[in-house]
């Protein structure tokens, strides 16, 4: 077990990390700080089960000058999506579904899916066909199920403008309603493309979590907090952040035409940047939760664990292992938008380093990582037993794809023993 709480101070090396090495990782991180890249980071590696590095930099706030801390609340976005999978996952084991159902089964309006044809951009009107086959909850859980987000830059812009105009949500759902109310407008919505034939970024995981409050009769707030956040003692992970906890949550920043970074006021689906600590009702399974790096990382290493944490069992080595291993076969194409790298490769819930892939970067092979589109990364290196996060908070930033690059770089040549 790893004991958190360790403060940004001179370290000794230990676990195979150099102490001199590892403070490359600073040198990148003030450098960007200091040239108003990103208003302030907090970086985690875990080794072997000893904390390694746990730092914080820069500033939650930058107007008020708040120091960032290393048990600062960030939005974690898209990472949400690994904690739906799992929750998916553990009701899979209690006999609830199978794999391969199709979702109708469990919401009857998925029945009989359409895909886009044709589209006409002067109303938004479109054309359809009958799709080859019904989505089914392993197409939920390797995004090849046709369903898209609504942002012209994560996904088909066509198909987008048709979720637009019928208001379905990005990311975290219009105030009031709630993910049922969503999910049901959805499912009269066309796919991009037959299920099956494609990783296409989108709304599978807020499907996702809607089955899990059906299987479960629970809502996904009740649900996390009770099979997943309270054994693995995640104190600080919520989808409403509770009022003696936001002072904690930073505040996120956006990119200015004249290189300066701004307070991000409006963020996915219009929300006000301080949404986390607003009531709301839609729960979103693929990108609702905010998180601390501590509390993530004891998520990973329950999964790391192939299921256990402190001795509890969450779920069989069996179900971790056939999560992380790679679904899409070679019939299987990936979306223009968002751009994913060559040969990617993804499990139920998570993307993966394989024999096919491992030339790319130095993550070893079996590792599996995911990131949130606030700018928050994390991978695990089952190899190296390593657990990593890299979290700022920033929207829309163009080098988002670098910093998780040369963090990669920067946590890889710091290991002395390999």
């Amino acid at each position: 077990m790893f004991a958190l709480g360790l403060e940004a101070t001179a370290q000794k090396s230990k676990e195979g990390y150099s102490a001199i090495k590892l403070q490359q990782i600073d040198r990148f991180i003030e450098k960007e700080i200091q040239e108003k890249q990103i208003p302030g980071a907090s970086v985690l590696l875990i080794r072997k089960g000893e904390v390694v590095y746990n730092k914080a930099f820069g500033y939650a706030d930058i107007e008020n000058k708040r120091l960032m801390k290393t048990d600062d609340i960030f939005r974690i976005a898209s990472q949400t999506k690994a904690i739906t999978s799992v929750a998916a996952m553990m009701l899979w084991e209690e006999g609830k579904f199978l794999l391969d159902d199709p979702v109708s089964k469990y919401v009857p309006a998925f029945q009989a899916p359409k895909v886009m044809t044709g589209f006409n951009p002067k109303d938004s009107s479109y054309k359809t066909r009958p799709a080859t086959g019904e989505i089914t909850i392993r197409n939920l859980l390797t995004h090849t199920s046709g369903l898209i987000y609504q942002l012209p830059y994560m996904g088909d812009p066509e198909l987008a403008a048709i979720y637009q105009k019928a208001g379905i949500p990005a990311i975290l759902g219009a105030p009031g309603t709630t993910t049922r109310e969503q999910m049901e407008k959805l499912s009269k919505l066309p796919l991009l493309h037959d299920p099956g034939t494609a990783f296409t970024y989108g709304l599978s995981t807020d499907l996702l979590g809607y089955l899990v409050e059906l299987w479960s009769g629970q809502n996904l707030e009740t649900f996390f907090r009770e099979r997943i956040f309270r054994p693995l003692e995640m104190n600080d992970t919520y989808f409403n952040l509770p009022p003696d906890k936001t002072a904690r949550l930073i505040s996120i920043y956006q990119p200015t035409a004249n290189g300066k970074l701004m307070k991000a006021e409006v963020v996915f689906d219009g929300a006000p940047g301080n949404y986390p600590a607003i009531k709301h009702t839609y729960l979103s399974g693929g990108g609702g939760l905010s998180s601390t790096t501590s509390d993530y990382a004891k998520f990973l290493q329950m999964l790391l664990h192939k299921g256990s944490f402190k001795g509890g069992q969450l779920m069989s080595p069996a179900t971790v292992s056939l999560m992380l291993t790679n679904q899409l076969t070679e019939k299987v194409g990936t979306s223009p938008l968002p751009a994913m790298p060559e040969n990617f490769q993804f499990g139920l819930g998570f993307a993966l380093e394989t024999e096919r892939n491992d030339y790319l970067q130095p993550l070893r092979k079996g590792s599996f990582s995911w990131e949130g589109a606030a700018a928050t990364y994390f991978w695990v290196d089952p190899q190296e037993e390593l657990i990593a996060l890299f979290y700022t908070q920033e929207f829309a930033t163009p080098k988002w794809s670098y910093y998780q690059q040369m963090f990669r770089v920067l946590t890889y040549q710091a290991l002395v023993n390999r």
